[in-house]
């Protein structure tokens, strides 16, 4: 069976306001998902609160809508318990760097094999448009009663610095561009992460589709090259760090890709040979009688210098 984007879709009614980016986001990954004929089956997207939360409620694959700030948490027990599976998380700049980024920059410091899409918008969508840690210091979006009074974070130089060794910047208007990253991602052995700018078009009045339509440009067409070659990895990496700062022409497109880098699930299979070869989802648990398979001398064998046994008079 050849599967096209519409196989990818569900009958679930899109609500997100007319016009947000997130539409753009959602296209690209059908696209991107019929571009792998990836196995719905063997697929699974993990998102957490806020708009970009409802993505796997419109994707015909496994999904999981998680805690504030905890989809990454649940993303990383899924992959370790099943490595086979093709793991993506969505979520937005107020979850995933605000309450969640000690789990972001614990995943790049893994190279965890688990795809990021970062519904970059610089404001709390779903909650009334305040500021989120990607506004800009003295912003004044339309809901903000005054300008933000707190420094942003630069997602592109915090993965960077964090591990990943896929490092991307996406706009959602730009859906077929925005396909190629995801796609170039899921193909990456390894974590990846997509910074995905979109326009909030009802809380967020600065930065517009006109304000990016002025402002982006592809890094492809001006001889970039984000792959790194044995020995220059802290050059590669500085160099898509100064990349990143850029704010009256935006980059987009990939700014930095490690594959010499071990990934987690090498790294355990390694210190645990059978990691690899019988997975925890696949391992009997029960005899056929429905009893739990269990070795009664495991305890003592492990715990044996802790035991104290005391003699009966």
């Amino acid at each position: 069976m050849v599967r096209s984007p519409n196989d990818y879709r569900t009958d679930v009614w899109v609500d997100w306001c007319p016009g947000c980016g997130n539409y753009g986001i959602l296209a690209a990954l059908y696209k991107a998902f019929a571009e792998l004929q990836l196995d719905p089956t063997n697929t699974v997207i993990v998102s957490g609160i806020g708009c970009s939360g409802k993505t796997p409620h419109f994707v015909k694959v496994n999904g999981i809508h998680t805690l504030h700030g905890r989809a990454i948490v649940f993303a990383t027990g899924i992959k370790l318990a099943n490595p086979t599976l093709t793991v993506l998380v969505h979520g937005g700049d107020g979850d995933l760097l605000g309450i969640g980024l000690g789990h972001f920059i614990a995943l790049g410091r893994k190279n965890l094999d688990i795809k990021v899409m970062l519904h970059d918008n610089r404001v709390y969508g779903l909650t009334k448009g305040q500021a989120s840690p990607t506004l800009s210091k003295g912003l004044k979006t339309k809901s903000l009663a005054q300008p933000n009074i707190l420094s942003s974070l630069n997602p592109i130089a915090l993965a960077l610095v964090s591990g990943y060794t896929f490092v991307a910047r996406g706009y959602s208007m730009l859906s077929e561009h925005l396909k190629n990253l995801i796609v170039a991602a899921i193909k990456h052995k390894g974590s990846a992460f997509i910074d995905i700018l979109q326009p909030c078009v009802t809380y967020n009045d600065i930065h517009t589709p006109e304000y990016y339509r002025k402002r982006v440009y592809f890094l492809e067409e001006e001889g970039w090259s984000p792959k790194v070659e044995e020995g220059n990895e802290i050059d590669k990496m500085f160099n898509a760090i100064r990349k990143s700062f850029e704010v009256e022409r935006i980059p987009i497109g990939i700014f930095y890709q490690n594959t010499f880098k071990q990934t987690l699930e090498e790294s355990y299979g390694q210190r645990i040979p059978s990691y690899l070869k019988t997975l925890p989802p696949w391992q009997k648990i029960l005899k056929d009688d429905g009893s739990p398979i269990f070795d009664d001398t495991l305890f003592e064998k492990m715990f044996n210098e802790y035991i104290v046994k005391v003699e009966k008079s």
